[in-house]
C-alpha cells in the first residue's frame, strides 16, 4: 500500500552528515594535539650551537680501583685558587694512592690522605682565600623564575647552577657537586681533600665551603660505595678503603684517550625550553605539573662528546 508520507521526499532524505556516516565517509576531524616535548626530547633535539665544550684542562679524570672512572668538571670561575691547587696536585701525581675515607649515606663521599701526613707538592697555596662566593658582575647570570629556600634568586651561568643574593653568586650544594674539604675556620682547605655530594642537596653548606666542580660522569660509582660505619660516615680504622689509582687532567692525556663532554648553554633556546619542560611536566605519567623547579633539579644537561 502506498502511504501518504512517502509522497514527501523530505521525510526520507538523509541529512548530509547522516548520509556521510551511513556511507562510511571520513569526517575530516582535526588531528589530536601533538604531545608536548619532554625534557629528554628537548635534549636529544638540541642543535650543536646549544652546547659548549668543557675545556680539557678543566676535566679532572679520576680512576678508582676496580676500573671505575669519575670525570669532574672543574670550576675555576668560582674557585680559581683552589682549582689551581687541584691542578698542581694532579700533575704531581699526589692523588694517586690516596683513598676514599668517608661515605655518609644521603650526604657525601670524601677522599684524601687518610694519614694527613703526605707532603703537599711545591707551589700549593696552603691558605687559599675563602672562595665561597664571587661577584655577580660579569657572570652572565640568567635567573630562574622560581623561588628558592636558600637564596634570593637562583639560575644559571654558562653550564653551572648558580645562587645569588643580587650582589654575590655561588655554586649550590646539589647532587654531584664537588667541594674542597676543610677544618674549622679560618682553614679553607687546599683541594687535597675533596668530596662529592651523593644525597639530597645539603644547601646549608652553601657559602661555607669552596665548591670546585661537578661530577659529569661516574656518579653511579661514587654513590654505590660502601657506607662508612663510624661517625659522619668515616670508615673504621683498619677496614679496607676504596683507593684512587690515578688522577689526571684530560688535557694531559693522549688525544685518543681523553674524555670529552659538553654542557647545554644557559643562554640557548634549547635550555629555556628544557627548563620550562622540567618545571611543567606534561608527560603521560604526570597528572598535575608542579609549575616550579628546584635549582638542584635543574643542573644543565651534560653529554659525552665523541
Amino acid at each position: 500500500m502506498y502511504h501518504a508520507c512517502m509522497d514527501n521526499p523530505l521525510r526520507f532524505a538523509l541529512p548530509p552528515l547522516a548520509a556521510l556516516l551511513f556511507a562510511g565517509a571520513p569526517l575530516g576531524a582535526s588531528s589530536p594535539p601533538a604531545r608536548p616535548l619532554s625534557s629528554t626530547d628537548i635534549v636529544a633535539a638540541a642543535p650543536a650551537d646549544a652546547w659548549v665544550a668543557v675545556p680539557p684542562e678543566d676535566l679532572l679524570v679520576v680512576d678508582l680501583e676496580g676500573g671505575q672512572r669519575v670525570v669532574i668538571a672543574l670550576a675555576p670561575g668560582f674557585a680559581p685558587v683552589h682549582v689551581a691547587n687541584i691542578r698542581r696536585l694532579v700533575r704531581s701525581g699526589w692523588f694517586a694512592g690516596i683513598t676514599v675515607n668517608r661515605v655518609q649515606d644521603n650526604y657525601v663521599v670524601q677522599w684524601g690522605d687518610a694519614t694527613e701526613k703526605k707532603p703537599l707538592p711545591d707551589g700549593i697555596v696552603a691558605s687559599p682565600p675563602a672562595e665561597y662566593a664571587r661577584d655577580l658582575k660579569g657572570l652572565g647570570f640568567r635567573t630562574m623564575p622560581y623561588r628558592d629556600a636558600y637564596a634570593e634568586r637562583v639560575g644559571h651561568a654558562g653550564g653551572w647552577p648558580v645562587a645569588s643574593d643580587g650582589t654575590f653568586a655561588w655554586l649550590p650544594h646539589c647532587y654531584g657537586m664537588v667541594g674542597a674539604g676543610r677544618n674549622l675556620a679560618p682553614d679553607t682547605g687546599t683541594g687535597a681533600e675533596l668530596y662529592a655530594v651523593i644525597g639530597h642537596g645539603p644547601r646549608h653548606l652553601d657559602r661555607n665551603i669552596a665548591l670546585v666542580g661537578r661530577v659529569l660522569s661516574g656518579m653511579e660509582a661514587l654513590s654505590a660505595l660502601p657506607r662508612g660505619t663510624e661517625a659522619l660516615g668515616f670508615y673504621r680504622e683498619g677496614t679496607p678503603r676504596p683507593a684512587i689509582v690515578a688522577a689526571r687532567l684530560a688535557s694531559d692525556m693522549p688525544a685518543a684517550e681523553r674524555p670529552a663532554f659538553e654542557l647545554m648553554r644557559a643562554d640557548s633556546q634549547s635550555f629555556a625550553d628544557w627548563l620550562t619542560a622540567r618545571a611543567n611536566r606534561k608527560d603521560d605519567f604526570f597528572i598535575r605539573p608542579a609549575g616550579a623547579i628546584d635549582i638542584c633539579n635543574a643542573l644543565p644537561p651534560v653529554r659525552a662528546k665523541g
